[in-house]
């Protein structure tokens, strides 16, 4: 018997807010702490009026449900909640740390390559670091350099952390459950320019496992991977070069760590082509680890040498001329389509 599942138009934002809630609902072991995440709760005069959530609202209305144990505002220091994180997460709870901006791990970077991330491979699995990073990556949003950035690859270099960029609001709200769900240390990085996408989200309990990827839109002349914001932009190239005869399809790895490398050398096997689409800088990033993955376990497969559409290697420019030139779009995709189909 099919289960019918009923979904509803959805933020990328408000999914992921849903998937919080519901897992705090599921588990009492769950806690957000972080910058502004009860968001005016814990000041006098607004005590009872309802909390905004953070400075994008993401986690409004959490604190009213489930008190200030389990929603807690910290210092502005991210060196400090993300270590208490660690110490949480290894002595039971399931945390889950706002990191506002992900340029700002750099002062709590000891914190997840010393600690959380080694902490079962040293004591021999014995121990568990069940937490999750939250953190906002990317460019669009005239925030500057310091703001702006999608260093997902750092963390993906990292052995023993787990890492996650949805493309859309549906995948927002599972993958954000599993992740919270997980035993091992998770950064869940959501992009800025998505926070108003709209998408149809599955009601209640919804869980996208991680290491999977999607296929967002079949076709058989060319494997298009894009990652984040980059799979909307891949869709509409797709849907541009098919006016030109041109199938492409579009994969969106959605876990960066562990990658589902199957996934991709199917579609390539298929398509005989691949462009990778990132968003991130291009030295030792995601682009080239996709691209270096397919040209030595697939490299039977291809008709054409792979291609990388990606940001320069340079920070993102406050100058919303040069910052819009900087992101790679859907007319740099199309022309990337073009070139491994030697048009």
């Amino acid at each position: 018997m099919v289960t019918e599942v009923r979904s509803r138009e959805l933020t990328f934002a408000q999914a992921i807010n849903e998937a919080l809630r519901l897992e705090m609902r599921r588990d009492p072991a769950v806690i957000l702490m972080g910058e502004d995440v009860a968001g005016g709760a814990a000041v006098d005069h607004l005590e009872g009026t309802g909390a905004w959530g953070g400075p994008l609202g993401v986690t409004r209305g959490l604190v009213e449900e489930f008190g200030r144990e389990r929603v807690r505002d910290t210092p502005i220091s991210e060196t400090a909640f993300i270590g208490a994180a660690v110490g949480a997460a290894a002595t039971g709870l399931r945390p889950v740390a706002e990191l506002m901006f992900i340029s700002f791990i750099g002062v709590a970077f000891d914190q997840l390559l010393n600690q959380a991330s080694k902490l079962r491979y040293m004591f021999g699995g014995k121990a568990r670091v069940p937490m999750t990073i939250r953190t906002l990556i990317g460019a669009g949003f005239r925030a500057a350099a310091q703001h702006s950035m999608a260093i997902y690859s750092v963390f993906a270099h990292i052995p023993g952390l787990k890492v996650v960029v949805p493309s859309d609001p549906a995948d927002a709200k599972g993958l954000l459950a599993a992740s919270i769900r997980d035993d091992d240390p998770v950064v869940f990085c959501e992009h800025i320019a998505l926070y108003n996408e709209k998408g149809n989200v599955p009601e209640g309990e919804y869980v996208v496992p991680l290491g999977r990827a999607a296929v967002k839109r079949p076709g058989s002349d060319v494997t298009v991977v894009a990652i984040g914001r980059m799979v909307r932009h891949a869709l509409e190239a797709a849907r541009a070069l098919e006016r030109e005869g041109v199938e492409v399809e579009v994969v969106d790895p959605r876990t960066l760590h562990p990658l589902d490398e199957d996934t991709i050398l199917e579609s390539v096997r298929r398509t005989g082509r691949l462009v990778v689409v990132d968003e991130a800088n291009p030295r030792a990033s995601m682009a080239a680890d996709i691209t270096a993955t397919v040209s030595t376990k697939g490299f039977d497969f291809l008709d054409a040498p792979p291609v990388m559409v990606t940001a320069p290697h340079a920070p993102v420019p406050f100058s919303p001329v040069l910052e819009d030139a900087y992101i790679p779009s859907p007319a740099r995709i199309q022309s990337a389509v073009r070139q491994v189909l030697g048009r």
